[in-house]
């Protein structure tokens, strides 16, 4: 019998008493106690279930390599030269896409995809990526990835790399020296270090930061206020006045600092709010030029200093999975594992001279003396910068035990615009009309059911030359990359493309094109 039926019956007993009675008034004095006190218990109820509820909001962990190819990971490609036994652990223990694009091969356009559910077309900036102390890429009111969370009661917190913009106070009110540029010998002489940053990673959601905003710039940033100096092989900040209090950071150290900041944030949160659910967004430098290993990993393994760097990655990674598991955290944490854009290296090996490498797209073909050749971005055509799949594709792994099913792979599309939509199906975050309008929710998808959800995928070039990706069919179009001609390819049988179709099959290529305008012209790919 349900409380109601039981208050009904009460009631009816209660009227059969006559109301004149001492028995009748000793009656109803229990029943109203009786009555007031189920009333309590079911607003306690309620309530508990309320917060029962966002209590079992899982975890978010985001791991962001830099510039890692397609094929460097084992679970990805079975002829790779580096060990990755933590992420192929991972990629066992969840699932992994085939089919997923960051979409743009460079990585501040990407990360905007990330943060905002946004293609970066729709963006101030449309090609290439974010130069010395440009503003902000995320507009005034355009809500991102942590501030959806946050809404939902998440802690938010991020280590390692920014570069979507932050805006450097000055001695002298004007623009910061080096302003727009990667490189400039009077690169922050005018910065004021005394006073904090505006725009930046805690303007837009994150609630604890420590890393970069752009390597080029050179400065570290602790919440709002710069702390250290990232030491760099091809930029300074000799020029910059009151630096003498910062902590200088070897490059070969940052990756190890990241990950210990990252650790001792989730340790702490577990000690004060464990009931609270965090997003951490775990974003090193690695593996981008210029290769900086440490001494311990320098040598081991046979794709050189770069595969040394993705091996040290690796570990390090693995030291974060593992605190999720002393921690308890593992079973009610989502980890999700992406690339921002392919590959610098088509080929590395042993005997490699990475000292001329840099990110001019002329100088990434590198000779190979060696018999054994790592191939970063595996089978796939094309490096960072550019449209190719060896530049758009990324390894994309996701893990949350017991709603993720283990070791599977699905070849649905997915964009790293589409976490957002994802983590707030995750969240019951009903995301604005006009907010992350790229952003489809996959998560059907990533507990196990092939479904068809996102119909296309729209890619990019550093340069800004822009492809649709459509069923087996692949469209880039036409751009001083291919001659004016356009490019046309059927990545169902030709992974590699290899085969340019489009002076065979004009109409096809007309088909994606209409489509791929429909998208960009519009205010949403949905």
């Amino acid at each position: 019998m349900n409380l109601n039926n039981s208050i009904i019956s009460a009631t009816m007993k209660l009227n059969l008493i006559r109301p004149d009675s001492i028995r009748y008034h000793v009656c109803r004095r229990i029943f109203t106690t009786g009555c007031l006190s189920i009333l309590y218990l079911l607003v306690a109820s309620c309530r508990e279930k309320e917060v029962e509820t966002q209590d079992t909001y899982p975890n978010v962990v985001i791991i962001m390599a830099d510039d890692l190819g397609y094929g460097d990971l084992q679970s990805y490609n079975k002829n790779s030269l580096i060990p990755t036994p933590n992420l192929d652990k991972l990629a066992s223990e969840g699932i992994r896409f085939t089919d997923a694009y960051c979409p743009v091969s460079v990585c501040s356009p990407s990360r905007f995809a990330l943060m905002t559910g946004t293609y970066p077309f729709r963006s101030w900036k449309k090609s290439g990526v974010m130069a010395n102390y440009e503003p902000s890429l995320i507009q005034p009111g355009q809500l991102t990835l942590m501030q959806m969370l946050q809404q939902k009661g998440y802690t938010t917190a991020g280590f390692g790399k920014w570069h979507l913009g932050t805006t450097f106070p000055t001695l002298d009110g004007k623009k910061p020296a080096g302003y727009g540029k990667f490189k400039a010998e009077n690169n922050g002489a005018n910065i004021d270090l005394s006073k904090p940053v505006s725009d930046g990673p805690m303007d837009h959601g994150f609630e604890k930061w420590l890393g970069f905003s752009c390597a080029s710039e050179c400065w570290v940033l602790e919440g709002k206020k710069v702390m250290g100096i990232l030491q760099h092989d091809y930029y300074n900040v000799d020029s910059a006045q009151n630096k003498e209090h910062l902590k200088t950071i070897p490059r070969d150290e940052y990756l190890s600092l990241i990950t210990d900041k990252s650790t001792q944030f989730m340790q702490e949160h577990v000690a004060e709010h464990r009931n609270k659910p965090f997003f951490l967004y775990y974003s090193p430098y690695v593996p981008h030029i210029p290769l900086a290993a440490s001494k311990d990993f320098i040598g081991s393994t046979d794709a050189g200093l770069y595969g040394d760097y993705v091996h040290e990655l690796d570990f390090y990674i693995g030291k974060l999975l593992k605190t999720l598991d002393s921690l308890k955290l593992a079973e009610n944490t989502i980890v999700l594992f992406a690339s921002d854009n392919g590959s610098t290296f088509t080929e590395t090996s042993r005997d490699t001279d990475f000292s001329k490498v840099s990110n001019s797209l002329g100088e990434m073909d590198i000779e190979i003396n060696n018999s054994l050749v790592h191939n970063p971005n595996g089978e796939l055509r094309g490096t960072k910068q550019t449209a190719w799949e060896g530049g758009v594709r990324t390894p994309f792994i996701a893990r949350w035990p017991g709603h993720f099913p283990q070791g599977a792979v699905s070849k649905q599309f997915f964009a790293l615009s589409d976490i957002m939509a994802t983590l707030a199906s995750v969240v019951n975050n009903n995301l604005p009309d006009n907010q992350a309008v790229d952003s489809y929710n996959l998560l059907p998808v990533l507990m196990g059911n092939e479904v068809d959800v996102r119909p296309s995928v729209v890619i990019q070039s550093g340069r800004g030359d822009k492809g649709l990706r459509m069923g087996k069919w692949k469209y880039i179009e036409p751009s001083k990359a291919n001659n004016g001609t356009g490019e046309l390819y059927d990545l169902e049988k030709d992974i590699s493309e290899g085969e340019n179709l489009i002076g065979n099959l004009p109409q096809k290529a007309q088909e994606l094109k209409i489509e791929l305008d429909k998208i960009v012209d519009g205010k949403s790919s949905k």
